[in-house]
């Protein structure tokens, strides 16, 4: 797997005689019926109407000449406003042209085109047929779009062919190529610092494995401590998932998958942050040497925690981490994983679950969802449902006595292993789309990367 892929780019010197496909507000009749022309009352006919997503080609002198793409004008920042492009343009190169939707519709447009033909395959590849002029400043929108291919390329990848060790050496190779500087902990080393992450890969033939990074934009740069549940697969251990529960565990390294896309994607846009990613590899195994329900657990703080759930692994993993990366005080610590899926139940798959110790953190990375199109929401810390968490033989447990708001008692978990006064965010995702929709193939996905990159933006200037 490329972690540097080919994308669906070119320049305007590279594609002289690229189609134009016009992308114009559905609110404007006026622009729209001096597109369609002549061939207005055709395309009524075949029931196309001027409204958002609506798409259609025009014939040229040798067949498609052009292409028309409707777009709400509230929807300009949304790149899956655009996905459409992705799939319906024929092969060829095009350019677009905005009609009456500004122009940061364009970037936008760019983007969601880029995700729309997005392909993962492990089959024979064929080269890009259809591709798309691009700016001559366009850092940006490239690295977005290497970002979202590369999260995707990881989640996507079966397990047999990225474990824990395969995971570790893929972030180190695409870090490094940045001027990160990375370490890989693994064996005693591991087992010393991350005792109750260590316990979690006991099961597997594939020993765990974490990932610690660090890129520097300048000194006095605010400090920010990235986390990712890198769970290769989990069968859920002795508390064993379904069959059909386990089939898409491939994915419950997706926070470890957006955490390394959103630092690769930081230093190439030159962000000025001082970053620190850790990642936890693991494979959630089922053999002699698995953890049991009712074993107790030592962590890297020294707080003991009673596994009543095998199956509630990602804590485990994430607990040893937000410890060692608090012992440092960053300015904040952001965490991601595919926690629960009583987030699921509350908010879908689109909708990453977000729970703040810091109001302030919180609205920053909900602002930037907004402005990015790319939305979390926040659930609470509901300190009432602590108790939930008691152990009669150690610190606490590891899932609670109640069969409710699970995504809300494992986020209390993990405040657990947050000092007093650091700020933390913690980001429950799905990681994956269901079913195709326009520029969101069905597969893994990057939720919430753009809306964290935006917030290390912001980060920077309000600093």
């Amino acid at each position: 797997m490329n972690p540097h892929p080919q994308l669906p780019f070119v320049t305007s010197a590279e594609a002289p005689s690229a189609r134009l496909v016009h992308l114009v507000a559905c609110e404007d009749s006026a622009a729209i019926a001096g597109l369609l022309g002549d061939h207005a009352a055709f395309l009524e006919g075949q029931g196309f109407s001027a409204k958002d997503g609506a798409f259609t080609l025009l014939p040229g002198e040798d067949g498609v000449g052009a292409a028309i793409l409707c777009v709400a004008s509230a929807r300009v920042n949304d790149p899956a406003a655009f996905g459409t492009l992705g799939a319906a343009l024929p092969d060829g190169d095009w350019t677009v042209v905005l009609h009456g939707l500004g122009e940061a519709a364009l970037e936008s447009a760019l983007l969601g085109f880029c995700m729309g033909t997005y392909r993962f395959s492990l089959g024979e590849t064929k080269p890009l047929k259809t591709r798309m002029v691009v700016p001559d400043d366009a850092k940006r929108l490239v690295a977005l779009s290497k970002a979202v291919w590369f999260g995707r390329d990881l989640i996507n990848m079966p397990a047999n062919l990225l474990g824990p060790r395969e995971l570790a050496d893929m972030a180190g190779a695409a870090l490094v190529h940045r001027g990160a500087t990375v370490s890989i902990v693994e064996g005693d080393d591991l087992r010393s610092a991350y005792p109750c992450l260590a316990e979690v890969g006991e099961g597997s033939e594939r020993k765990p494995v974490v990932v610690v990074a660090r890129w520097k934009a300048r000194e006095g740069a605010p400090r920010i401590s990235l986390i990712g549940k890198g769970v290769c697969f989990d069968t859920g251990g002795y508390d064993l998932k379904s069959a059909a529960g386990m089939l898409r565990m491939k994915k419950d390294m997706g926070g470890a998958a957006l955490m390394l896309a959103v630092m690769c994607a930081a230093i190439d846009l030159g962000l000025d942050v001082d970053l620190e990613l850790r990642l936890g590899c693991v494979e959630n195994s089922v053999s002699g040497h698995a953890m049991r329900p009712g074993d107790v657990l030592r962590t890297r703080s020294g707080k003991t925690v009673e596994i009543g759930n095998t199956d509630a692994e990602g804590r485990l993993v994430l607990c040893d981490l937000i410890t060692e990366a608090s012992e440092s005080r960053p300015d904040a610590i952001l965490d991601a994983a595919t926690l629960t899926g009583a987030a699921r139940v509350a908010l879908g798959p689109d909708v990453p679950a977000l729970f703040s110790n810091d109001d302030e953190l919180a609205s920053l990375i909900l602002e930037s969802g907004k402005t990015t199109a790319d939305v979390m929401w926040r659930m609470p810390l509901w300190h009432g449902y602590d108790a939930w968490l008691d152990s009669k033989v150690a610190d606490f447990g590891n899932v609670t006595s109640k069969p409710m708001a699970g995504a809300i008692t494992a986020a209390l978990y993990l405040q657990k292993f947050v000092p007093d006064g650091q700020k933390w965010a913690h980001i429950d995702t799905y990681a994956w789309n269901d079913g195709a929709r326009p520029g969101r193939p069905e597969g893994g996905e990057v939720l919430g990367l753009r809306a964290i990159l935006e917030s290390l933006s912001r980060i920077h200037n309000n600093s």
